[in-house]
């Protein structure tokens, strides 16, 4: 099977790299183009792909065509390759905002027709820690769904859910990460503000990031439950727990949270 990628950026450097270190595919197998020669290069010396100058070309040779490019070149860069693709190829989107009608109607598919997969995966991607939300349109057999999670599993998690839940993976997952490093960035301030050196600040407030998220996953318990684990009766964390939620902290980030949503419904 060939996996053909349109677009070389962070992300599909991510996927590309989990595919290749789990052994999911050879890197002869992989084929990617991009806008610039610089970027060929790169992913042609990084990961040994096959490269090519164009889009047309690597959906003619792939298996399953990856869009790894903004959302507002998806109409341009579908014009281009619609009528250059295989019969029974396999389509990944990782666009927020573009439905699987949206992507059908592009392509020209009749209804029921066209392998198609939507997709939202996160840059935790990049060190192999990624969580992916998933749907499928019914054209899609379980033998080709095994493959797409198995791509998708190499650089981290993937979860099925149903199509209407993708905006909100969009507001949980896919943008999440941003939200997670503003925490980060503020908890290294207030411990440099108290004179903490800021290098050895952020290893602090990631470390304590990572391990409470580790926490969560690994014992299944309730995410209140492990806070009031950490919560003593008249204790330091109660203090501070009390000034985040007079502060409004809960519904700042749900707030922020519903904002992603609907702007990804917007897209």
């Amino acid at each position: 099977m060939k996996i053909g990628f349109i677009g070389l950026g962070n992300m599909a450097s991510a996927m590309i790299g989990g595919i290749i270190k789990n052994g999911v595919l050879d890197p002869k197998e992989i084929l990617g183009s991009t806008k610039t020669k610089a970027s060929l290069r790169k992913a042609e010396e990084e990961f040994g792909i096959c490269t090519m100058e164009d889009n047309v070309s690597v959906a003619e040779q792939a298996d399953m065509l990856i869009l790894s490019i903004k959302p507002q070149m998806y109409e341009e860069v579908i014009g281009q390759i619609k009528g250059s693709i295989k019969k029974d190829a396999v389509i990944v989107s990782i666009a927020p905002g573009k439905t699987l009608d949206w992507l059908a109607d592009c392509f020209g598919f009749k209804k029921g027709e066209g392998k198609l997969v939507r997709c939202m995966p996160n840059t935790p991607a990049l060190v192999m820690e990624g969580c992916t939300g998933v749907c499928f349109s019914k054209a899609i057999t379980e033998e080709e769904k095994e493959q797409v999670l198995k791509i998708l599993q190499s650089f981290g998690k993937a979860l099925v859910v149903p199509e209407h839940l993708m905006d909100t993976v969009v507001g949980v997952s896919g943008s999440a990460p941003a939200y997670v490093f503003l925490f980060i960035e503020a908890l290294a301030d207030g411990a440099v503000a108290e004179g903490m050196p800021r290098k050895q600040a952020y290893e602090f407030a990631a470390q304590a990031v990572y391990g409470s998220a580790k926490m969560v996953l690994e014992t299944g318990k309730h995410p209140a439950e492990l806070k009031d684990m950490v919560c003593s009766p008249g204790g330091t964390t109660i203090e501070a727990v009390s000034v985040l939620e007079k502060t409004g902290f809960n519904s700042s980030i749900i707030e922020a949270e519903r904002a992603c949503i609907h702007k990804s419904r917007q897209l």
